[in-house]
């Protein structure tokens, strides 16, 4: 157990190199903006708390080190991405990280981010990633322990576990504090309200009891 959160710290820094070479977050302009979750204003990032009161707690969080139930879950993955919550001392550094855990056969389905570029860890387990550029060409790859992939800024891309039996855990961090994620399938067949039946007859060349079966299975 030592050794693998050893792993996990070297990541963290070797994440926040990487990270910061990649900016589409605006840059602080002081060291750092401690987030007062408290304040009722509503801005692109959180407003800051007097520098003068903050501690170490404010940069410091465990809540990766929390597994998270993902075989009950739609897809079979669960994730928990770090927020100015968790985090407060976050705020304005423009990055953060997620913690990911998908159930045998799980995954997470083709998905964007559309304000960051992410960078992912195998930790544990075997899956299979890709990515589709604008081009509709597929870059995909097998991870297993310590193999690391990128998906490129506003990119559909997925993640799915090989194994039948055993779990996957990742860690990704991401190029932007809100990286914002949006999942093809929900957004096609669940937005509210609803895209017309007959754009979605037309585009995946389906019929009508096909939308009403794929809204249902996906909680529209």
């Amino acid at each position: 157990m030592e050794a693998n959160w050893s792993l996990l710290l070297q990541i963290f820094f070797c994440l926040a190199l990487l990270l910061g070479q990649a900016k589409p977050d605006p840059d602080p302009l002081q060291d750092y903006c401690i987030a007062d979750n408290q304040s009722p204003l509503f801005i692109n990032s959180v407003p800051c708390i007097d520098p003068n009161k903050a501690k170490p707690s404010h940069f410091t969080t465990s809540v990766l080190s929390k597994p998270t139930s993902a075989s009950t879950s739609q897809f079979g993955f669960n994730g928990t991405v770090i927020n100015t919550v968790d985090l407060p001392g976050l705020n304005t550094l423009g990055m953060t990280m997620s913690r990911i855990d998908i159930a045998p056969k799980g995954s997470v389905p083709p998905h964007s981010h559309p304000r960051a570029s992410e960078v992912t860890i195998c930790l544990k387990g075997q899956l299979q990633v890709g990515f589709v550029d604008t081009s509709n060409r597929l870059y995909q790859q097998t991870l297993r322990p310590g193999d690391s992939f990128v998906f490129p800024k506003g990119l559909l891309h997925f993640l799915y576990n090989l194994d039948s039996r055993a779990p996957v855990l990742l860690v990704s961090g991401f190029s932007s504090q809100k990286p914002g994620t949006q999942f093809a399938s929900r957004a096609t067949f669940t937005s509210i309200p609803d895209i017309p039946d007959e754009v979605l007859k037309n585009a995946f060349k389906i019929t009508n009891q096909d939308v009403i079966r794929i809204r249902r299975s996906l909680g529209g």
